[in-house]
């Protein structure tokens, strides 16, 4: 029993360690932008690194899953009728939650690896000491970059994967009988911009978390090449669920 609650112990201790250090790689982050200390070409390479070598990937993963929805939507509501709204609901979903959620899952899976990776490798290498050695504060130097071009760009691969979707679901949909025109009527009525914009506010939250938790984890990296492929693999497991933690706590507050 002793054994237990020591373990408990130490269990609780480690997690309010864990969300100590990230909230504080969290607000150095945020007083270096707030700054305007920002690397403009570190900026726009780790853009094109999150943003735009993920598009293929992100933008499949999207356009299957709603026609994966369309698939199961389709046929039971030109069944009972109600065909006409399908478009509508394939959609809201996207907006609200299938695009943001599976983009930061994919970009978690995608770019939080690899960034944990990479500064892990740094730390690994003694590179990290480097830095500071020459007074270069490496939050600002790799965490920085990594985080503004995160919040940036997600919220642009979740506008493209919200339009590969409709279209992916409007593939299937005209199979069972749905017209484009009440495909795309439906999609005018039933989808207010609000919910266009809220997720993709809430892919910009997935971004910060993302960032957060794998640069924390990449620098925090102990232990040799082992050690990179621990960090890799937290960082990854970490992020997915904090994505789906955020999602629940930004859609309740939201919708």
């Amino acid at each position: 029993m002793v054994e237990v609650a020591d373990y408990a112990w130490k269990r609780m201790v480690g997690a309010v360690e864990y969300v100590g250090a990230t909230s504080l790689l969290f607000f150095q982050t945020l007083r270096h932008l707030l700054r305007l200390a920002v690397g403009i070409g570190d900026t726009i390479e780790q853009m094109s690194l999150i943003g735009v070598n993920s598009m293929g990937i992100t933008l499949m993963t999207v356009a299957l899953s709603a026609a994966v929805l369309a698939l199961h939507t389709s046929g039971l509501m030109v069944k009972y009728g109600a065909g006409s709204f399908v478009g509508g609901v394939i959609a809201v979903s996207l907006a609200r939650e299938t695009a943001p959620v599976l983009v930061g899952i994919v970009v978690s899976a995608r770019v939080g690896s690899a960034i944990a990776a990479e500064l892990g490798s740094m730390v690994v290498t003694e590179q990290i000491e480097a830095l500071r050695s020459l007074a270069v504060s490496p939050v600002q130097y790799l965490v920085v970059p990594r985080f503004l071009a995160a919040i940036v760009m997600l919220p642009l691969l979740t506008m493209n994967a919200n339009l590969v979707g409709m279209v992916g679901g409007y593939l299937v949909a005209i199979n069972y009988g749905v017209t484009q025109a009440s495909y795309i009527n439906a999609v005018k009525m039933m989808l207010p911009v609000y919910d266009l914009v809220m997720g993709l506010v809430k892919t910009a939250f997935f971004g910060a978390i993302i960032t957060v938790v794998s640069c924390h984890q990449g620098l925090g990296t102990k232990g040799g090449a082992s050690g990179v492929g621990r960090s890799t693999t937290t960082a990854v497991v970490l992020s997915i669920l904090f994505v789906f933690i955020s999602d629940f706590i930004l859609s309740y507050i939201f919708w």
